[in-house]
């Protein structure tokens, strides 16, 4: 019976890994297919005995590794929205770091790539930029409701169109009493909108829709004053 292989390295061993320099210590050995596999401290993955040599045998440069400890602010499937994209909503599929290193200084920039909700719009920003909205397990739930918004949005929208769109001044008694309930019932919508948004845009279009109530009223006042 043959003599039963050794492993090179040992846990606790100084290393250096070959293909960059870097010194670990062994952590950990396997054995597989006859052969031993290594996990050194700081790095990812397993080594085989000739991708590392003792740290005392090592002749070339030599690296430390470096321990950088990333702290992710947004994660997968989060929404957001994007400073310079008014109120659009964005999905957080992606997100990566990179790693800066010079001389005198270094830094790392956590780089998050998005689509907008509305048109899948692909977008890729720094942390900075990005104001949070609503995690992935409460994402379904707030885009329901925004969707909502932009619904009640679109009809605000439409109901000023045709308040602008509205003679300010009408013929017989009947014609102006309907435009004096169309008024009214655009008021009452755009009331209801700037509660739920606090959008002060609304509020604009309930005072044209009061000024032209008033200019209503005034021409009727003007029809029963006696000569």
């Amino acid at each position: 019976m043959g003599k039963r292989n050794k492993p090179k390295f040992a846990v606790g061993d100084s290393v250096v890994i070959l293909v960059n320099g870097i010194v670990g210590i062994v952590t950990e050995v396997k054995e597989f297919n006859h052969s031993f596999l290594y996990e050194i401290q700081g790095a990812e993955g397993v080594y085989t005995e000739s991708a590392l040599i003792h740290l005392q045998e090592f002749e070339g440069l030599l690296f430390d590794a470096e321990h950088i400890n990333i702290d992710y602010k947004y994660f997968f499937g989060d929404l957001v929205q994007v400073k310079g994209y008014g109120k659009d909503i964005f999905k957080v599929i992606g997100f990566r770091t990179e790693i800066w290193r010079y001389q005198e200084e270094s830094w790392e920039d956590v780089i998050y790539e998005l689509t907008r909700i509305d048109d899948e719009e692909w977008l890729e920003c720094s942390e900075d930029d990005l104001k949070f909205l609503a995690d992935a397990k409460d994402a379904e739930k707030f885009l329901v409701k925004y969707q909502e918004e932009q619904r009640r949005s679109q009809k605000g929208k439409r109901k000023r169109k045709e308040l602008l769109e509205l003679p300010s001044e009408s013929g017989t008694d009947e014609e102006r009493q309907a435009m004096i309930n169309h008024l009214l019932d655009i008021y009452n919508d755009y009331r209801i909108l700037r509660e739920l948004f606090g959008d002060e845009s609304y509020e604009k279009v309930m005072k044209t829709a009061i000024k032209k109530l008033e200019k209503l009223a005034n021409q009727k006042q003007d029809k029963i004053e006696p000569l």
